[in-house]
């Protein structure tokens, strides 16, 4: 693991947001990987790996509040997320210009915001991301904090032992006042900024057939990874990596 390195893009204000890092492999071209709400970098723990293999430099990122990366403090002692906060803290995460980048649920959000604000990225990919318009119900998240072993093997009956180990640990780490990062809802991104694929759960309760259907208006490539859950990546590695075709 590391902390934070130049900026990949200029941002209107300094960012003291130092993310905790975590790499995987040597190659010469860079892979970004940004988790969802509640986990980290161990999240990637078989999508890393396996990209390394590929050739690439494999960043993981932990987001503010989640992992080893620090809480955000807002006025008054108030902890406070914004995505332009998340966003400019990945960009300074950056080692280089990332030949792809890879965001799941929250992080496609914060990759969305990075990449529309200059981010150095050849290709985007947004796993299952929750570009949902309507408000979301912040309570059932910061409960899950308190998720035991068996409540998260039930929720994800798909998942390897190991990733309900991680589960937990990133649950320890992880700080409840970040849903407030899609406090309001974000929507739907206004176009797509360069070469961008869309994977979808099966079915996907973040982006229904309507908003499928103005993705692809808007230049997005939709792809799904049928009987995957959210989580795609950890519901199905093989399915997750083969949906990846000509993206990696």
């Amino acid at each position: 693991m590391g902390g934070a390195r130049p900026a990949c893009f200029p941002s209107p204000r300094e960012t003291t947001m130092r993310l905790t890092t975590h790499t995987w492999g040597t190659g010469d071209r860079v892979a970004l990987l940004i988790h969802g709400m509640m986990a980290d970098h161990r999240t990637w723990r078989r999508v890393g790996p396996a990209l390394a293999d590929r050739g690439y430099q494999v960043v993981g990122v932990d987001l503010p509040g989640h992992g080893g990366s620090p809480r955000s403090s807002g006025r008054d002692g108030a902890r406070l997320y914004g995505l332009d906060d998340m966003a400019r803290a990945v960009a300074a995460a950056c080692p280089s210009r990332a030949e792809v980048a890879i965001g799941h649920s929250l992080g496609a959000l914060v990759l969305e915001r990075a990449v529309d604000r200059g981010l150095a990225v050849d290709r985007a990919v947004y796993s299952d991301p929750a570009w949902r318009s309507e408000p979301h119900d912040l309570a059932p998240a910061r409960a899950y904090k308190h998720a035991t072993r068996d409540e998260i093997r039930t929720a994800n009956p798909r998942w390897e032992p190991a990733a309900v180990d991680d589960e937990l640990a990133c649950l320890e780490l992880w700080d409840p006042d970040t849903p407030t990062v899609l406090d309001p809802p974000p929507g739907l991104p206004a176009s797509a900024a360069g070469p961008s694929l869309v994977l979808l759960a099966d079915p996907s309760e973040r982006i229904p057939p309507g908003g499928q259907e103005l993705l692809r208006a808007r230049g997005f490539e939709l792809r799904t990874v049928p009987g995957a859950g959210h989580s795609i990546h950890r519901d199905d590695f093989p399915g997750f990596m083969s949906a990846l075709s000509g993206w990696v």
